[in-house]
């Protein structure tokens, strides 16, 4: 048993299974096999990924070049790993090449932008160790934002992590032409 989850060698299918069979629960998959059981966030993380879920989503209506999730969408990545980022976008070209099944299941690829929103009960190494995989598996832009101490970590390919503390918006181009996040409400929710 781990610190957040126990050891289970699964195939693809049973573990869809598995989350099919709990809908109340969000799980995750390491690479390794690892069934890792995220769980429930407070009022505030809650309601700061709903004001980031959002703010992503208006942005998509206003573009035509992919599509945004939720912290409820998985992706089966490269590495044989299954993640739900907190928000996340994949171009429209790439989402085009997968058949109607495949979109029912966990999307089989890496997104495009995925952001990790940190909450009281998430280790911060373990969370940048997740970005890091989403990197590594062709992830193009990843924010890893850390409401405690108003920090938003930004990942790129091939580029040494920049770290923007205390700032009220950050800008996703050019990967998300377009797209800026304001954080006055992810550092300061109104609950």
């Amino acid at each position: 048993m781990s610190q957040h989850g126990y050891q289970l060698k699964s195939t693809e299918d049973l573990f869809y299974e598995l989350c099919k069979q709990n809908p109340d629960l969000r799980f995750e998959r390491t690479a390794e096999g690892e069934v890792i059981i995220m769980p429930p966030t407070g009022g505030e993380t809650g309601n700061r990924n709903k004001e980031i879920t959002r703010q992503l989503g208006n942005w998509e209506k206003k573009q035509a070049a992919g599509s945004s999730f939720d912290s409820s969408t998985g992706y089966k990545l490269p590495n044989g790993a299954d993640r739900s980022p907190d928000a996340s976008w994949v171009e429209k070209a790439r989402l085009a090449q997968l058949t109607l099944e495949e979109k029912k299941k966990f999307l089989p690829l890496c997104p495009d932008f995925a952001i990790e929103l940190s909450s009281p009960s998430d280790d911060l190494d373990t969370v940048k160790a997740k970005m890091e995989e989403y990197i590594s598996c062709g992830l193009r832009l990843g924010w890893l934002i850390d409401p405690e101490t108003r920090t938003v970590h930004v990942y790129r390919p091939n580029v040494a992590v920049e770290e923007l503390k205390d700032v009220t918006e950050v800008s996703a181009d050019p990967e998300l032409p377009g797209f800026t996040l304001d954080l006055r409400e992810i550092w300061d929710p109104p609950i």
